[in-house]
């Protein structure tokens, strides 16, 4: 352990954080394996920071292995880890006692909660909506609709990110405790759960289309039957049709591709009778 600095000064500076999220937001998805999955991610996004942190090669050697171990999260949320981390071995390096297993401790403690943050708020509310608002472009032929999305999530999610990462730095480890048993963060997940749903229920209205095709013969008069369908309730079939592929995804556990095929075997089976 590196003796014990008096000056209670920042060893790093904006520039040296603000370098070391860019590396962590632009390679944190990339070198996934089996074996460790994100940590050569991370080390890479903090090396720079242990470089000049730690001037003996043994420290530096040993900052370097601590951070080799698993490690998985969410990449947008879980760039509050990061942050915190780069604290804590600013604070050791200047002499705190601060072990490697509190260092490890706290990231696989945290890691698989803001995988769960991140995948419900990122990928289950924010990109779905976006790419929902662009669904009218896209149906209108506007080569807009293959490009907005992605800028617009981008941006949003890159925001978030370095917002985290920020404020993991500026409280250090104490920071990821306050942000989870903030009342606030659980008020926000539930609102963007509410809102998520809220739009893929207009989204099922507006694009998920199922009509019968067949007739029957009234009075000398050919009527198709979806027209008594929607006598019964307009929109019918497409609301069965979503409740269905809730339920089996639900309570079910139907696995997605297995629901995939299924739709397409019943849709092209449907019109090669004429049924759809």
């Amino acid at each position: 352990m590196a003796e014990k600095i008096v000056d209670t000064k920042h060893l790093l500076s904006k520039k040296d954080i603000r370098r070391s999220w860019m590396m962590w937001l632009g390679t944190c998805e990339l070198s996934n394996s089996f074996e460790r999955l994100q940590s050569l991610s991370f080390v890479a996004c903090i090396a720079p920071i242990l470089k000049k942190l730690y001037k003996e090669d043994s420290e530096l050697s040993s900052a370097l292995k601590r951070h080799l171990t698993f490690f998985n999260t969410e990449g947008i949320w879980g760039s509050l880890i990061p942050g915190i981390v780069i604290a804590m071995e600013e604070e050791r390096a200047k002499g705190e006692e601060i072990s490697d297993d509190m260092i490890t401790g706290l990231k696989t403690g945290f890691m698989g909660p803001l995988a769960g943050i991140g995948d419900t708020v990122d990928w289950g509310t924010i990109r779905p909506i976006i790419i929902g608002l662009f669904l009218p472009l896209a149906s209108a032929g506007s080569w807009i609709a293959g490009m907005g999305p992605f800028v617009v999530s981008s941006l949003i999610t890159s925001t978030i990110s370095y917002y985290l990462f920020q404020l993991g730095y500026k409280f250090g480890r104490k920071s990821i405790l306050q942000v989870l048993k903030d009342g606030r963060i659980n008020q926000f997940i539930t609102a963007s759960s509410i809102l998520g749903m809220f739009m893929m229920g207009i989204l099922s209205s507006q694009y998920v289309k199922l009509e019968l095709k067949p007739k029957l013969i009234v009075n000398g008069e050919s009527t198709a039957i979806q027209s008594y369908v929607d006598q019964i309730l307009p929109g019918l079939l497409p609301f069965v049709a979503v409740f269905l592929l809730y339920y089996l995804i639900k309570k079910k556990n139907v696995k997605y591709t297995t629901i995939l095929l299924g739709v397409l075997a019943v849709s092209l089976l449907g019109a090669l009778v004429g049924l759809f």
